[in-house]
């Protein structure tokens, strides 16, 4: 009896299997990975910046829907490690794309396959049992010629490499196009199960986290050139501000700003100390924003020699 009333139930289509997976964006820096996170989830998650390599952390943004739960597992880009840092990262890559359920690769639509995109494919022909999308990102800067054009070479690329696409999509996050298609085709590579994460949750970056992301974005602005991403932010530490009425609550938060050379200090800091005191204000108004409560943002520079080449304090940091 029990066999025949699941089976009648199956074949409603309403009665499709949950699902709850994971899945990563890769692709160049710049192919509008960040974009698409935010895009998918609806809020600012991942730290969107023109710069290569300032999503440092596995920042996880989840898209809730109806019949399936999909979390998006940031990865730094893959490139040619130059140093110890950089091979750190390439390992964390590796790992996470062999975990993950299914692989988005960005690619923009306006600028033709590159080297750095076969280096990144062919690293993921080498990844056998996971699915991989081709996602084309940035359509609304191309004609249907040019698009048609990109997807040939992409399907091309598949071949060469010798694995064949799950999935090429074109997407605009900008435009908003067609990211609730591309939704549609990751759920059902994902595997059946019950959701991983409360309704409510966007991210499972502990706060701190992605507070230190925001300040390092603030940070970067403007000196981008001076000091590409010899940057690194931790929070010391966040704590209630005593003896406030429970309608007034403030929190006081206190973070370093680390760079590698006394040099770099001046740029940080700037003139009399007003770019500093600028960054703290901007990062101020985006935590207040991720938190929801007033706070008040302790910064300090401190200089942690190369840090990008020394083991000690990348453990120290967080990588």
């Amino acid at each position: 009896m029990g066999a025949m009333s699941v089976r009648s139930q199956s074949s409603e289509p309403s009665e499709a299997p949950h699902r709850a997976g994971f899945a990563c964006f890769v692709g160049r820096p710049n192919a509008g990975k960040s974009t698409l996170t935010n895009a998918l989830v609806g809020q600012k998650v991942a730290i969107t910046a023109n710069q290569p390599q300032t999503t440092r952390h596995t920042v996880r943004g989840i898209v809730h829907r109806e019949d399936a739960q999909l979390i998006l597992v940031d990865t730094p880009g893959l490139h040619k490690p130059r140093t110890l840092l950089g091979e750190r990262l390439n390992d964390v890559v590796r790992t996470t794309w062999a975990e993950v359920d299914v692989i988005g690769f960005c690619l923009p639509a306006n600028e033709k396959l590159g080297p750095g995109d076969r280096f990144i494919a062919k690293e993921l022909a080498s990844i056998k049992k996971t699915p991989k999308i081709a996602i084309v990102t940035k359509t609304d800067l191309v004609d249907s010629k040019r698009l048609a054009e990109q997807l040939i070479a992409i399907d091309q690329l598949g071949k060469e490499l010798g694995f064949e696409w799950a999935e090429i999509v074109p997407v605009s996050a900008v435009g908003d196009q067609q990211v609730g298609l591309l939704a549609d085709l990751l759920v059902p590579l994902l595997p059946e199960g019950p959701a991983l994460y409360p309704e409510g949750d966007l991210t499972d970056e502990p706060e701190q986290v992605m507070i230190a992301e925001l300040i390092r974005e603030a940070a970067l602005e403007g000196v981008r050139d001076e000091l590409p991403h010899s940057i690194a932010v931790v929070v010391e530490e966040m704590l209630p501000r005593e003896d406030r009425p429970a309608d007034k609550p403030l929190l006081d938060i206190h973070a370093f700003v680390y760079i590698e050379r006394p040099s770099q200090k001046g740029i940080i800091i700037g003139p009399k100390g007003k770019r500093l005191k600028d960054v703290g204000i901007k990062s101020r108004k985006q935590i207040e924003a991720l938190l929801g409560t007033p706070v008040f943002l302790d910064l300090h520079v401190k200089v942690a020699k190369d840090w990008q080449r020394d083991p000690r304090q990348l453990r120290k940091l967080g990588f």
